[in-house]
């Protein structure tokens, strides 16, 4: 099956290339899960003559993809509560920077990479998860409560998406797709600016509570709802293009990521209204 979306034809030539060596999906009977036999019969190395098909990939299931993103997201938990109690209160701010600068080549790497790698996955959710707990301790212990709030508003958010995204209201069209990339792009490019900028003092009002920052945020906070769109329909297209089962853990990526960047956003808006105390 042909994709217009770039990630999901760069897998789908993946998985074409797994079949090319062998595996199939669908097989030979019409039904998922068969092996193609290249060739039809395979002697044992041993010379005992008798036939054997290659191994079979196990196509990648909706199931698959909840399971992969629920145990992401008990990693990065447990990771950041870890990080939470562990961390003294003085190095907050050093492992915040090098969880956030880690987690960031580590998901540049999955982001590009060709091929599934479930292995850098864990490894991001567990830096992410360091990631989160020192920027939640760091807000937590100046608005009591926040955190909380912010979870429970960021899974809101994520839950009604999804069920916008079943009835259909928002559709992942091509030109949806090309413009949500275009815009993510374009707001990853500001935020890095801005953070260059601030490390030489220079203040955009874009993170400091004004209404220009509460206009980014709210910005940020409507592209990171959206981007679950684009996951849902990578992840209906991928089981319809019968990727391999590794490739839920690409999803889960996904979906982890976008969740993380709606609770930063979320975490953030809901501390400009918290007043100086």
């Amino acid at each position: 099956m042909k994709t217009s979306n770039p990630v999901l034809a760069r897998l789908g030539q993946a998985a074409e290339r797994e079949r090319a060596a062998g595996y199939a999906q669908p097989g030979p009977y019409g039904q998922p899960g068969y092996p193609q036999q290249y060739p039809p019969q395979q002697p044992y190395p041993g010379g005992y003559g008798q036939p054997v098909a290659p191994p079979a990939v196990t196509p990648m299931t909706l199931d698959d993809v909840v399971v992969k993103t629920v145990l992401m997201l008990a990693m990065l938990g447990a990771s950041a509560a870890a990080a939470w109690v562990l961390v003294p209160d003085a190095l907050v701010g050093v492992a915040w920077i090098g969880a956030a600068v880690v987690g960031l080549v580590l998901g540049l790497i999955i982001s590009f990479s060709r091929m599934a790698n479930p292995a850098l996955v864990v490894a991001y959710s567990i830096v992410e998860g360091v990631f989160v707990g020192m920027v939640s301790k760091a807000f937590e212990t100046l608005y009591d409560g926040i955190v909380l709030q912010a979870v429970a508003a960021s899974f809101g958010v994520f839950f009604l998406m999804a069920m916008i995204y079943k009835a259909r209201i928002i559709r992942a069209t091509p030109k949806f797709a090309r413009i949500m990339v275009a815009i993510i792009a374009g707001l990853f490019g500001v935020m890095l600016v801005n953070l260059v900028l601030a490390l030489f003092g220079v203040n955009t009002h874009l993170r400091d509570g004004s209404p220009l920052a509460i206009g980014f945020s709210l910005v940020c906070i409507v592209v990171a709802s959206l981007s679950f769109v684009l996951n849902f329909a990578q992840i209906e297209e991928g089981v319809r293009m019968g990727l391999p089962q590794r490739y839920a853990w690409t999803a889960a990526f996904g979906i982890v990521v976008g969740l993380v960047w709606l609770y930063i956003e979320i975490l953030r808006l809901l501390s400009y209204f918290q007043g100086d105390d």
